[in-house]
């Protein structure tokens, strides 16, 4: 981890979660309000369907939320897409951006996701910009170059101290599969220098998720590299005891 950075585990529930799943996030909520001393900063980001009620749930507790996406305009004649300043008003501090099955599903481009990353920041909230490469980038040595392309693009010109990267390898998102600790390791520092040649000293403020298969069993791996400022979980976010064991990797 990076020195003076508070480490950020984030839960991206994607489209998963009715009203009965909320008891999952009342066990998160209790057990992140409990004990005393330094605690990661904890996000759950449900779908927009929970938001609203996932507020109410974590008023009086630490827990801080967020959205999966946002559209570019604050209003206007976009049939069910969600502005950044609605997310705001649902109770969203976060909002996650670029993710890699919005590129693959729906074919956001990098300019997409700075565009979107400007309503964000104009709606008050942070933007969390996911990069990373397929297998087959990987595999032609491309991951630096695509990571690299995606962070110039993506990342608006003057983001200021609210930004959050998350690296996903796409190949290791649901997969089970996942890189070294030296790959991730590389990939952060590599992410760190992009930045800092970008962004100037304001890119050592930046924190940097790994993200990719993240589960309780290997999330020590992750908490013990440099440049890794806390983990972008999927589906161990869903349940809270596996999601407070990553939590705790952090403390």
């Amino acid at each position: 981890m990076t020195d003076g950075l508070v480490p950020l585990i984030a839960g991206n529930w994607k489209m998963n979660g009715l009203r009965r799943d909320l008891d999952e996030l009342r066990a998160i909520a209790r057990a992140a309000g409990a004990g005393a001393g330094p605690r990661p900063e904890i996000l759950i980001c449900p779908p927009a369907t929970l938001l609203m009620a996932a507020a109410e749930i974590c008023a009086d507790s630490p827990v801080r939320l967020g959205g999966q996406d946002c559209h570019s305009e604050a209003n206007g004649m976009h049939t069910g897409d969600l502005s950044a300043e609605m997310l705001a008003d649902a109770g969203a501090a976060y909002v996650i951006l670029g993710h890699s099955e919005r590129r693959a599903e729906h074919g956001e481009t990098s300019e997409t996701v700075r565009i979107k990353a400007h309503a964000a920041l104009r709606a008050g909230l942070t933007p969390i910009i996911c990069v990373g490469e397929t297998r087959a980038e990987r595999d032609a040595g491309e991951a630096s170059s695509l990571v690299a392309a995606q962070l110039k693009a993506s990342i608006p010109p003057h983001p200021g101290p609210a930004l959050v990267v998350a690296y996903e390898p796409v190949w290791a998102i649901g997969t089970g599969h996942t890189p070294t600790p030296t790959e991730v390791a590389e990939m952060h520092a590599f992410i760190r220098a992009e930045l800092a040649a970008d962004l100037g000293d304001r890119a050592a403020r930046v924190r940097l998720l790994y993200g990719g298969s993240v589960r309780p069993e290997n999330v020590t791996e992750w908490a013990a590299i440099d440049n890794v400022n806390g983990v972008l979980v999927g589906g161990a976010s869903l349940k809270s005891a596996d999601f407070m064991q990553i939590v705790s990797a952090f403390e």
